[in-house]
């Protein structure tokens, strides 16, 4: 029986293990020292900020902004995948721009960060959204938002993003 490899791999999980805990190991195996992954962690809070403010500003058509226009992008929400590429976010989003009149998304603290490697972070944060539809209805959501955010020339855009949404309470008998 060989044990070559079983011991190597046995040791460098250790040494992973063991490491320094100043550092964070990206999944990708690329240390973040603790400076640069507090850095990444409030570049995009600052990011997220931005965001809603963004969306809530210019309204949906802002989102195209903020999502990746390359084909790693897609976007899920209550367990169906909404946007398979970044072009069908782009007619999505096209579509919204017609539907809602106006949208207020906030952000509820505490905002989420997780440094995985340069230029990459998770995002998790509860939110609150105020649509008026263009019939003038007004419809408050609240929910939980994940996303991975990459950081790109232009700045900080979502690779990919998810919405869960809290569904109201039954109706009273």
């Amino acid at each position: 029986m060989r044990s070559g490899p079983v011991v190597g791999l046995v040791a460098a999980i250790a040494q992973v293990a063991c490491g320094p805990s100043t550092a964070s190991r990206s999944s990708a195996g690329i240390p973040l020292d603790g400076d640069h992954a507090a850095a990444i962690r409030d570049s995009v809070r600052a990011f997220a900020v931005t965001m809603a403010h963004g969306i809530s500003a210019r309204g949906p058509a802002a989102w195209r902004g903020y999502f990746a226009d390359d084909s790693a992008f897609f976007m899920a929400a209550e367990g169906q995948l909404v946007f398979a590429s970044s072009e069908a976010a782009t007619r999505g989003i096209e579509a919204l721009t017609r539907m809602i009149a106006h949208i207020e998304l906030q952000w509820r603290d505490p905002v989420r960060v997780d440094a995985l490697a340069p230029g990459i972070a998770v995002v998790g944060m509860q939110y609150h959204e105020t649509r008026v539809d263009s019939a003038g209805r007004r419809i408050d959501e609240n929910g939980y938002f994940t996303g991975v955010a990459e950081h790109r020339g232009s700045g900080w855009q979502l690779r990919n993003a998810h919405w869960s949404v809290v569904p109201p309470p039954p109706a009273a008998p």
